[in-house]
């Protein structure tokens, strides 16, 4: 019999709930706080099966055994909460901030720049990757660069500044990424986790004109995919090509989202913020 979370912890609230939102909110459910999370009415997602922002479209989505409920307000997430889940609110520009109150508000937006989080929104703001600077606009800086130092604690300055270039995964950087040429409808043409060649159409972008296929340029799994029907810019992350091979990686969090994840904890827990609280499942 699995066991029911115990979300009776300090409220977190985590903007954003892509995929390395979700890894922090996966992480803290985990351990009993009560998360919360916000999102824009259309969110763009490649790795949408790990993303708790897949509620938006779908009003429910499961990642690992927890689930994500859209909700239309705040008084919703008291009783989310209570069933173990994770309300998911559309609230860019964090209305539901005065009443929700939360003891930590983690930014997982992941835009390269500060939109918006201030340092008084919060006993604790935490921001993850470049765009935020510790000490000034938040606390505590995550690292979300793959390599030595990713999930470091940064108490004072900012994150490495973003290059532009993919991680390396399996040898490969810009190479497994695919981006949209023009802007328009995307309209998907293969499934995640499906085996892919190079050069083999993804999906089609349709601007109401001309339609431009989209392709990847290796091979391997195909770990993410925008879903059917998102209206997208040019220069737009569209798909996720995995050289590994793993079938099972495109359906499970990543290593990144969950080191990210654990490292907003360790933050939580040496911020002195904490009263004795029961963190063990039902």
């Amino acid at each position: 019999m699995v066991k029911k979370l115990k979300l009776n912890g300090p409220v977190v609230l985590v903007r954003g709930a892509g995929e390395q939102a979700t890894g922090v909110g996966w992480t803290l459910a985990k351990a009993g706080f009560r998360v919360v999370m916000t999102e824009v009415p259309k969110p763009l997602m490649v790795r949408w099966p790990v993303c708790f922002g897949t509620a938006v479209v779908k009003g429910s989505w499961q990642v690992e055994g927890i689930a994500a409920h859209l909700v239309s307000e705040t008084e919703t997430c008291a009783s989310v909460w209570e069933d173990g889940a994770i309300p998911i609110l559309i609230d860019p520009e964090l209305q539901c901030l005065a009443r929700l109150k939360p003891t930590f508000l983690v930014d997982g937006i992941l835009a390269k720049r500060n939109i918006g989080t201030r340092r008084d929104m919060a006993q604790l703001t935490i921001g993850l990757g470049p765009g935020f600077t510790a000490g000034d606009d938040v606390d505590l800086v995550i690292e979300t660069k793959r390599g030595h130092d990713l999930g470091r604690l940064i108490y004072t300055g900012p994150a490495q500044p973003n290059t532009g270039i993919p991680g390396n995964i399996g040898g490969y950087t810009k190479e497994r990424v695919v981006y949209s040429q023009q802007a328009g409808v995307f309209r998907a043409k293969r499934i995640i986790g499906e085996e892919v060649q190079a050069g083999e159409c993804l999906g089609i972008i349709d601007d109401g004109l001309n339609s431009q296929e989209v392709a990847g340029s290796i091979d391997g799994v195909l770990r993410g995919l925008l879903l059917d029907g998102t209206p997208i810019d040019a220069a737009v992350k569209v798909g996720d090509i995995d050289p590994r091979g793993k079938k099972e990686y495109c359906y499970t969090i990543s290593e990144k989202a969950r080191a990210i994840g654990a490292a907003v904890l360790l933050g939580i827990m040496e911020s002195n913020l904490l009263n004795p609280i029961s963190l063990k499942a039902e």
